[in-house]
């Protein structure tokens, strides 16, 4: 258990957990399995042995057997049993003894059925088990490592695929609402993880540059949680919410044409539906702020030698870049700026049009050659000559959204400093880390269970996973 489940036990007084003869214990594993995989196969001849089926017997087997010496082990130990009275777990008021309890628990190795001394506090009506709490098993019936387990699959895949694979892959009877349950519970513990622990990467570790990128994406939501928010539909309510996702990064390799190529492994993601704009009278950043500013601590952000934030044009980015790094280099992403001036080419010649295109590609040229007084010039001229208010208010948006963006378009510059001019990782972060397991079909979700499987996804797909156990752990030993 202590092993599997990342979380040792408490060194009790007495006869401990543990303490007993080991050697023995592995002795008496090792002949009662051999015994037992002797008794399933029989004499038959190997040639005639459906090997698939032989397998998985022995597999069963050897995992009942496991869970039944665990389980004589465990009940054996009655230090967990240490007077009529200790201090209550919930109001510290002294908690009767109240006998054995017995409960049955979902193992990496099966159901285990376990008895320990419970305690009931009459002060606040709480009752407790000392053991549960020291194996890791307080306010659930699935052991640590199969609540890993159910965390591994929820961040992949859909509850009930998750349970489907429990079920198929480690033989645990898993329903699809105790997956849901578990790895909700378990993303919000994730989450306050990510918002408490904040450890600076060392600065060995730090590339020459870094890259910051920030995105917004929908996630449908269920009707109560969209219930009187404007939205994009068409009778001006709305169906989704906005995940707001930071992504960090480093690119020092470069392809074939010395255009910088994003370093594998070094990604990492932070995101929830939460607020990017602050209000006047908040003392704070607003919450996507201060995660942005968390993850920027983590990876060293602020001292890499190089800092650039890339973005798509939405001021929300630049106003949270300006105030968290003023010193980082500002780009705002050229296929973007480029959806932007075909947009524009669509509105004013139609779709399909061979002129719009022609007249997008020139315009596209300029940009990549830095020619934005030359893209400007063509827009003014395209607004004298129009007389539809559409197509003169598309212009006019054109001109200042290139305006309030010419600093952060320098791409000739932003070139030969050798730096990235595309947002593509944090796009696809933004299917990766959200739309790949949040945004699949029928799939409708509160902020509340959202926020739990994105906190969850992020820390498995940075690489922070494991580190979250062992803290988890540290923390039930300190306890």
């Amino acid at each position: 258990m202590r092993s599997l489940g990342r979380c040792p036990t408490h060194r009790a007084r007495g006869p401990a957990v543990g303490r007993g003869p080991k050697r023995g214990l592995a002795a008496t594993f090792q002949a009662e399995t051999v015994r037992e995989v002797a008794a399933l196969l029989g004499p038959g001849v190997a040639a005639t042995l459906d090997f698939e089926a032989l397998e998985v017997a022995c597999r069963r087997e050897a995992l009942q057997l496991a869970a039944r010496l665990l389980a004589q082990h465990l009940n054996a130990d009655t230090s967990d049993d240490t007077g009529p009275w200790r201090p209550c777990a919930r109001c510290g008021d002294p908690a009767r003894y109240a006998g054995r309890h017995a409960k049955t628990f979902t193992t990496a190795l099966g159901p285990l059925t376990l008895t320990r001394a419970y305690y009931h506090c009459a002060a606040c009506a709480h009752g407790f088990c000392p053991r549960d709490h020291a194996l890791g098993l307080t306010d659930s019936a699935l052991s640590p490592a199969v609540t890993r387990m159910v965390g591994t699959a929820a961040a992949l895949v859909s509850f009930a695929e998750g349970s489907e694979l429990l079920g198929t892959l480690a033989g645990l009877p898993v329903n699809a609402k105790q997956v849901e349950r578990t790895a909700e519970a378990l993303g919000q513990a994730m989450a306050e993880d990510e918002r408490q622990y904040v450890m600076p990467v060392a600065a060995a570790e730090i590339a020459p540059t870094l890259y910051l990128g920030m995105d917004g994406t929908g996630v449908p939501m269920r009707k109560a949680e969209v219930a009187g928010r404007p939205g994009k539909q068409a009778d001006g309510s709305a169906k989704t919410r906005e995940v707001k996702l930071c992504t960090v990064w480093s690119a020092e390799g470069r392809d074939a044409e010395g255009v910088p190529v994003r370093d594998a492994g070094s990604v990492s993601y932070s995101a929830a539906i939460e607020r990017a704009a602050a209000k006047d009278t908040d003392e704070t950043g607003s919450a996507f702020a201060r995660r942005v500013e968390r993850e920027a601590r983590r990876r060293g952000f602020e001292r890499a030698r190089r800092q650039a934030v890339l973005g798509d044009g939405a001021p929300w980015i630049w106003n949270l870049a300006g105030e968290a790094f003023p010193a980082a280099t500002q780009i705002v992403d050229r296929f973007h700026a480029k959806e932007h001036l075909s947009g524009v080419a669509k509105v004013l010649y139609g779709a399909p049009s061979d002129l719009g295109n022609a007249w997008a590609a020139v315009r596209h040229a300029d940009l990549d050659a830095g020619h934005l007084s030359q893209i400007v010039a063509a827009l003014r001229a395209q607004y004298r000559v129009r007389r539809d208010p559409a197509k003169r208010e598309a212009v006019r948006k054109c001109i200042g959204y290139l305006w309030a963006n010419r600093r952060r378009m320098r791409y000739p510059a932003f070139r030969a400093q050798g730096l990235c001019t595309s947002t593509a990782v944090v796009e696809a972060g933004c299917k990766v880390a959200i739309g790949t397991r949040l945004k699949r079909a029928g799939m409708h979700w509160t902020v509340r269970g959202a926020n739990a499987i994105i906190a969850l996804r992020c820390c498995k797909l940075s690489g922070r996973f494991e580190d979250f156990w062992e803290r988890r752990a540290q923390r039930c030993v300190a306890a």
